[in-house]
């Protein structure tokens, strides 16, 4: 008795045309090996690449590279540059150095942090209303642009105010308010690939919402997402800077960039004790460049009227 060929559910139709899933995996293996490349031929990109890593690194081997307990204070008040405290002490004689690597963490933390939660929420919103049309479409963006209609520094420092400036608040408000961009963003994106043949076919055959919108639509606007992301964070690592500064961010003793700069308000510190003020400074400058740089590979990386 001959047992007949059952051909397996391992290929893929589209366009009415059987294509293996070997040959899908392989064109998208492909598409990332282009990405790839093409990112790396944009030297800037590279360059902030290699930059940010470098902070990650700092960030994250902080205590084993420190030289000094960030929170003991063992040296001169505000004491220059020396072989024991190499970028010198602040104004409790708190070693400089110490408190800048340490400080990295927090910076990169609310910029990853604050842009990973506005981007679900933008994502989940934009896509829904994209998708649903009609008064779903017209109530989320209402909404949407309630919220781009407010001032969003004041509104930011009215309610760290209320919840209490903290790491964690910080995070939370940067992130809950930072998702209209994103949620239009999406939405336009939706609204042009719904309308493909391949997602018009997943409706006919009976797809669940859920599945067309997450695993057919939503990966298709991949690229402009991680590229407004990419920005997103250096926002967020400059907002970070700018509350910290005003004394409405990250509280002291906790090390931040922007509480470092808090402490050169005088005149008399940024005149003569520049070295309170001068590194967190580049630290800032560095990190916000390296990231947008970053989001400019990948801009150009991605464009598809680009790609050969």
């Amino acid at each position: 008795m001959s047992i007949p060929n059952v051909k397996m559910d391992t290929d893929l139709p589209v366009n009415n045309v059987v294509i293996p899933v070997q040959e899908q995996l392989g064109n998208e293996e492909s598409y990332l090996k282009l990405i790839t490349k093409r990112f790396f031929k944009h030297k800037l990109a590279v360059g902030g690449l290699i930059i940010f890593s470098l902070m990650v690194l700092i960030a994250v081997f902080a205590p084993v590279i420190a030289p000094h307990n960030p929170y003991s204070v063992d040296g001169e008040f505000a004491a220059p540059p020396s072989a024991v405290n190499i970028l010198g002490t602040d104004e409790v004689g708190r070693d400089l150095f110490s408190r800048l690597l340490y400080a990295a963490r927090v910076s990169l933390s609310v910029g990853v942090g604050a842009v990973a939660i506005y981007v679900a929420i933008g994502t989940i919103l934009g896509a829904i209303a994209g998708y649903f049309g009609k008064w779903v479409d017209m109530v989320i963006m209402r909404i949407t642009d309630i919220f781009m209609s407010f001032p969003y520094l004041m509104v930011i420092l009215v309610l760290v105010s209320i919840m209490g400036p903290s790491l964690f608040n910080v995070i939370l408000v940067l992130g809950l308010l930072g998702w209209p961009s994103i949620a239009r963003l999406v939405r336009g994106c939706v609204l042009t690939i719904k309308e493909m043949d391949y997602v018009k076919a997943g409706v006919a055959l009976g797809y669940s919402t859920p599945k067309i919108v997450f695993q057919h639509i939503l990966p298709n606007c991949i690229a402009p997402i991680l590229v407004n992301a990419t920005f997103g964070i250096a926002s967020a690592i400059i907002m970070e800077a700018s509350l910290s500064f005003l004394g409405m961010g990250v509280q002291p003793p906790t090390a931040s960039w922007g509480n470092m700069l808090n402490e050169a308000q005088s005149i008399t510190v940024l005149a003569t004790q520049p070295w309170l003020w001068i590194p967190p400074g580049v630290m800032i400058l560095l990190a916000v460049l390296s990231i947008n740089f970053m989001g400019d590979g990948l801009r150009d990386a991605m464009d598809p009227k680009s790609l050969k």
